[in-house]
Order: C-alpha cells, then structure tokens, then sequence
C-alpha cells in the first residue's frame, strides 16, 4: 500500500492560462489588477452581508426565546462567513497590489501631470 497522499493546495492557485510575468502586456496586467480589486470589493461585500444576517440572528435569538438555540447557532455561522470574507478580501488586496508591483517594475510607474 503506498503511503503517498495526494494534497490539492489551493492557495497560490493560479489559472492555468495566465502568462508569466515577463511575457504579460501592460493591459493585462490592469486586467489582473481590476480583477483582484473587483474580488476585494466582494469579499467586503459578503462580509458584511454575513454580518448583518448575524446581527438579525441575534435579534431573533431575543425575540424568539422558543428557538433561540438555532438563532444562536444560525448567528455564529454567519460571523464566521464574515470573519472568511474578510480574509479573502485582505487576500484579494494583497494579490492587487503585488500585481500594481509587478506592473510597475515591468512598465514603470505612472506619472501624472497636472
């Protein structure tokens, strides 16, 4: 019996069509920069859907003494999906900006005249 196991490591996943790095053009790379904001922006928004679901949870809990248990449960689910959401979105934010990086050493950096 073999002892290897096989791992599926989703962190660091990147599509199997994105280009590397040196061979990107610099609309691809805005590309991958709204994309990883355009994440962000969901994980913030799911955060705090979930947390306004959690806070309605516990309201509930209040006003529903008969069933407040599930309340509870149903509420300490919702900060966890929020507390996840947020992670993502940090995560998000961070793959934004080292592709704003990587476009910046490949490019340059933008410079504005006023």
């Amino acid at each position: 019996m073999s002892h290897e196991k096989h791992h599926h490591h989703f962190h660091d996943h990147h599509h199997n069509n994105e280009k590397p790095a040196a061979e990107m053009t610099k609309k691809e790379y805005e590309k991958e920069v709204k994309h990883h904001k355009h994440l962000e922006q969901i994980g913030k928004v799911g955060a705090v859907a979930a947390g306004t679901y959690a806070l309605h949870e516990k309201h509930m809990a209040k006003k529903d003494p008969e069933h407040a248990h599930s309340h509870r449960i149903k509420e300490e689910i919702a900060v966890t999906v929020a507390v996840g959401s947020l992670a993502f979105s940090r995560h998000e934010h961070h793959e934004k900006k080292e592709a704003k990086k990587e476009q910046h050493s490949a490019f340059g950096k933008k410079h504005h005249h006023f």
